[in-house]
């Protein structure tokens, strides 16, 4: 099984494949950070991984606007823990990402995509987010995220997580 570094290898592979003699070296990285990204969406559309296993132990992950999770959290760790998991055990299965745009210029990808997922009282939760994320040799180290945090909020306090 890949891990995020033989990822990286591969996405490196398709993107010098990709490259025209006038790409330029920084154009390349760039195809390979929109390639991982991509990759990291679709084995989270099968539920085989998905973006935050690229993210770096160290990376800092900023939730944007009013919602009951805005704040910048300084680690992967931390934000798993403050959001992601939280956020699970209030569905019954892992939101399923559906890509609207992927764009990539420089460190940065940016994606834009609906989550859809069940929540443990039966009602469907649905949001658009947008991620801004800069990676650093095949890594996400800094993350700026938007989404519907009215939508968020209203879920986050209707929905108790799931205890073991």
């Amino acid at each position: 099984m890949f891990t995020h570094v033989g990822y990286f290898f591969v996405a490196i592979v398709i993107a010098c494949s990709m490259a025209t003699p006038t790409m330029h070296a920084s154009e390349a990285k760039t195809e390979v950070n929109k390639q991982l990204i991509q990759a990291s969406f679709d084995r989270w559309r099968t539920d085989t991984g998905g973006p935050f296993e690229l993210l770096a132990a160290d990376a800092t992950w900023t939730i944007t606007g009013q919602s009951l999770a805005v704040k910048r959290y300084a680690s992967r760790d931390e934000f798993l823990d403050a959001v992601i998991k939280p956020f699970n055990a209030r569905l019954t299965k892992p939101p399923v990402p559906t890509i609207r745009g992927l764009h990539s210029e420089g460190d940065t990808v940016i994606v834009l995509f609906d989550g859809e997922a069940t929540a443990l009282d039966g009602k469907p939760y649905r949001n658009t987010y947008a991620w801004f994320m800069q990676l650093q040799d095949g890594k996400i180290v800094n993350v700026t995220a938007f989404f519907d945090s009215i939508t968020f909020d209203e879920f986050w306090r209707r929905v108790p997580p799931r205890t073991k």
